[in-house]
């Protein structure tokens, strides 16, 4: 058997003539960027995450590039994040030449841990940035009393959690903006980059619909500097289709956690696998199932290899230790949750298709694992 870590194969045979139909639609109308579809698909976005404003940009990184100038972060701002994702989320902040303050992780969930948030701020921290990993929404109420009391702004990376939940509170909705990436490998993804910005504040949804466009209030004029980073049609075209049953593919992934849960405690492993920690008072939509596998990670990942099982590390190097960060004079050790997470972690097989055969293939070839 041949299972892989991702098959959008099927999906897309599924919806094959929906998509068709839609892709068409937008060449018979001739309009390629922003347009009908992407106003169409923004409030259909914002109903969908219970939010006022959704504003469609290019990419997730985009997005959070557009949410911190909308924020005004700027020169030798600080902006506290996690060390523990994908680099888009500092890369971000570094871009506007602010300054990434990277703060450990809850080994449990791999989100920010609110209990060294504060000891991390002074005074030209400018905001907090939680990603809420593999889809389960960061503890949220402490980060948000914690910028309250020191009146920072939250920008909330829901780049792999669209649909997730905080005390019944989504993803994206909870901070001053959210920030969605529609990667074609995400729960709800695009035929290619695409992304949305989401916020209840008028003035900064206005403002993040300038920026998006150069920065211009109207075509030609222009009231700051922006980015071109507009969505195009064809992109919303196919969100807005897979967008109705975003809902369906996220609880098929988590009936496939459940399950995979199960046979992974009941099965006879040789090596520790430690399934995923999942926080009661949310909701976790699975982009990834995540496993621990204190040693011998990357041996076991090989002999997944070896009988045709894909498998994944997200992330296997912690950001404060990457080389284009050397210059904020981090070392190995400062955040040894994030450091042991990059050792430990490996995704398995998880996409709505997957079948149960396929789940228990996977967990008899790690039975089957000899160290």
């Amino acid at each position: 058997m041949k299972v892989p870590q991702l098959d959008l194969g099927q999906q897309q045979q599924k919806l094959r003539n929906e998509l068709s139909a839609a892709v068409q639609s937008v060449f018979d109308s001739q309009q390629f960027v922003l347009g009908p579809e992407v106003t169409k698909f923004e409030r259909e976005a914002a109903e969908y995450c219970g939010v006022s404003h959704a504003i469609g940009c290019a990419s997730g990184s985009d997005a959070l590039l557009l949410a911190l100038m909308a924020s005004d972060i700027k020169v030798g701002d600080e902006v506290i994040t996690t060390p523990f994702t994908f680099f888009a989320t500092a890369g971000a902040i570094a871009r506007l030449s602010a300054r990434p303050v990277f703060v450990d992780i809850d080994p449990r969930t791999y989100n920010l841990n609110p209990e060294h948030v504060e000891s991390a701020i002074t005074p030209r921290t400018r905001a907090i940035l939680p990603v809420h990993m593999y889809g389960q929404c960061a503890e949220m109420d402490p980060l948000l009393n914690l910028a309250e009391k020191h009146r920072l702004v939250v920008i909330e990376d829901a780049a792999q959690s669209i649909g997730a939940q905080d005390r019944n509170r989504k993803a994206g909705t909870m901070g001053s903006i959210g920030c969605f990436s529609f990667y074609p490998s995400k729960n709800l993804g695009a035929a290619g980059d695409a992304g949305m910005v989401t916020t209840s504040q008028a003035t900064v949804a206005d403002r993040l619909r300038r920026l998006r466009v150069h920065g211009g209030a109207r075509e030609y004029q222009h009231d700051e500097v922006g980015v071109n980073s507009r969505l195009d049609s064809l992109q919303a075209a196919v969100l807005r289709v897979k967008l109705r049953y975003l809902d369906l593919w996220s609880e098929s992934r988590r009936q496939i956690a459940t399950r995979y849960t199960q046979l992974l405690t009941s099965a006879n492993l040789n090596v520790e696998v430690i399934p995923p920690f999942v926080r009661l008072d949310g909701k976790h939509i699975f982009h990834q199932y995540v496993v621990r596998v204190p040693r011998y990670r990357d041996a076991m990942m090989e002999h997944m290899r070896q009988r045709d099982i894909g498998t994944r590390i997200y992330y296997p190097i912690s950001l404060h230790l990457q080389y284009c960060f050397a210059y904020l004079g981090y070392q190995v050790g400062d955040f040894p949750e994030s450091e042991s997470a990059a050792n430990e972690t490996l995704a398995l097989p998880c996409f709505p298709e997957l079948t149960e055969a396929q789940q228990q293939y996977v967990v008899e070839a790690m039975e089957s694992f000899q160290p």
